[in-house]
């Protein structure tokens, strides 16, 4: 199991983009695979990528996730290949829905038909990501042109939970990225979904990218209780409540990874026996905790 890192979106001021690219430097130099940027309400993840990743060596880079419905799937494919080119082709472009009450109450689109959303934008976004020209009409989107963009070739994941969104994932994309779903959720549901569904479709074994928070810590009842604070909000959106409750997990704070360094590296094999091939580290933790999480990561590079 690979493992590397969530990389924070709160990043503000005119040094935004040079703080990213310190903490983006640090974990290459640290050994990790690969950094994983958000797409939420600060920095657009694929040009902060492209800008502050660029010339950074050897590093896989993940946006985790774009949401597709403020794009057109040309827009984000010319978007992606370009970052792919700054970024020396080694972008992974993570894609998901979001949630309904972003994608009605904030942008104003309508969240009833999601399923049929994402099937019709792979249909346009996945050509185009492999440099091929695209006719499609469908009931959500329609395209037709090709794209000259460099960068062909970068990897696609999709954000899936529900069975059918993971049956895409498995038959047209590269694999999954999950949020706040635990390992026996990873074990009991996500793998055995994903890899029949791509084992059916003649394509190689997915990658399952397996994000949540973790702290090497001595008092692990305080921060499971400043992780339900902090992700309280993924509680209560229905996807993610959806695997807290396939887990028997009460609050996100139950399924963010928090013990001492045995604790912590048994929890991390149990996630790879389930199946992930990437996990990637939210480093939820402070003061002492802090180096003491990044020593134990990188020990187990």
């Amino acid at each position: 199991m690979r493992i590397g890192l969530y990389l924070s979106n709160a990043h503000s001021g005119p040094h935004a983009l040079d703080t990213l690219r310190a903490e983006i430097v640090q974990a290459e130099q640290d050994g990790f695979t690969s950094v994983w940027l958000p797409h939420i309400f600060n920095l657009d993840a694929l040009t902060a990528l492209a800008v502050a990743g660029a010339g950074v060596p050897r590093i896989e880079f993940g946006t985790s996730v774009v949401p597709i419905y403020p794009r057109h799937p040309a827009a984000l494919a010319q978007q992606a290949l370009t970052a792919n080119t700054a970024l020396g082709g080694r972008l992974t472009l993570g894609i998901g829905l979001s949630h309904k009450v972003t994608v009605e109450g904030m942008y104003g689109y309508g969240f009833d038909r999601p399923g049929r959303q994402m099937h019709e934008y792979l249909s346009v976004l996945l050509p185009l990501m492999r440099g091929e020209h695209v006719d499609f009409d469908g009931e959500t989107v329609s395209a037709h042109l090709g794209l000259e963009t460099p960068g062909t070739g970068a990897p696609v994941l999709l954000a899936a939970l529900a069975p059918r969104m993971l049956r895409m994932a498995g038959e047209r994309a590269d694999g999954t990225v999950l949020w706040m779903t635990g390992p026996r959720t990873v074990a009991e549901h996500i793998t055995p979904s994903i890899t029949a569904a791509a084992r059916a479709a003649g394509r190689p074994a997915p990658r399952i990218v397996c994000e949540l928070p973790i702290c090497v810590t001595d008092d692990p009842a305080a921060v499971r209780a400043r992780a339900d604070k902090v992700f309280e909000l993924y509680g209560a959106l229905p996807s993610y409540r959806a695997m807290l409750d396939r887990e028997g997990a009460k609050t996100p704070g139950d399924v963010a990874i928090v013990g001492d360094e045995t604790a912590v590296s048994a929890k991390l094999d149990e996630l790879a026996k389930a199946g992930v091939t990437d996990f990637v580290a939210l480093e939820f933790a402070s003061g002492d905790d802090r180096p003491r999480t990044r020593a134990l990561l990188k020990s187990l590079l």
